[in-house]
């Protein structure tokens, strides 16, 4: 459980991001969503460990981790996914899911992980995580990681990005059995009306502030009947 206490966060020049946000996430698919520069990215990554908050504390099952560093963080159970994946020429997809797996990951295992997301195992293995990969592979790829590490909290940063719509289509496929399958919890940063459906919760941010937080069933009927989050909502895909 993830547990947030009165978290703000200010860059030079006092200028706040987070503004004394309060919420317990517990649930397996929470969906965090909101117009662009409400903090939703900034939040991810105090989450994950990026960005130290000004005030507040967090807890990941009732321990205090908010001075924790971004390794120590994995460590306790948080992994983050970037808006654009990291690519490492050199590592090959079979060595990145190892590393994720702890080291302990046979070659039947990348497999499967593999097969899970959609990928052909035999033509993706032994790939190179370079400019060869189009964005929504490395999109599959980087949640097959995050099945192998199988950590109480993953937190994705706007996976639709800068992929096609084909791609987005198998995409929420992946997820919906990701959401079956692992045995944390998965927040998602999303402006898309498809992923906000199948999650549990939605957080809804506006302006460094916590302005909703509740079921899918509560939040996002009222979200679609306001205009300014019916367009966030309704941004298309790059």
């Amino acid at each position: 459980m993830l547990e947030l206490q009165h978290i703000s966060f200010a860059v030079e020049g006092n200028k706040e991001i987070l503004k004394d946000i309060n919420l317990t996430v517990e649930d397996r698919f929470v969906a965090i969503t909101g117009p662009n520069g409400g903090g939703k990215s900034t939040l991810a990554k105090v989450i994950a460990g990026i960005f130290k908050p000004t005030s507040g504390r967090i807890l990941l099952d009732g321990e205090d981790i908010t001075d924790l560093s971004i390794t120590e963080r994995a460590n306790r159970g948080i992994s983050y996914a970037f808006q654009q994946p990291v690519r490492f020429k050199g590592l090959r997809v079979r060595d990145l899911l190892s590393l994720a797996a702890g080291g302990s990951t046979d070659i039947n295992q990348a497999c499967n992980y593999l097969s899970e997301v959609g990928l052909c195992a035999r033509d993706y293995i032994d790939r190179e995580l370079n400019d060869s990969l189009s964005g929504g592979e490395l999109k599959r790829i980087e949640i097959a990681m995050a099945m192998a590490r199988n950590t109480k909290l993953t937190v994705f940063d706007e996976p639709e990005a800068g992929i096609d719509l084909w791609s987005f289509n198998n995409l929420i496929r992946v997820f919906e059995k990701m959401n079956e399958k692992i045995h944390g919890s998965i927040m998602i940063i999303s402006h898309q009306e498809r992923i906000l459906n199948i999650a549990d919760k939605i957080i809804y941010l506006k302006d460094g502030q916590l302005a909703q937080y509740g079921t899918r069933q509560e939040v996002l009927p009222q979200l679609l009947n306001t205009d300014s989050a019916c367009r966030v909502l309704t941004d298309k895909l790059q």
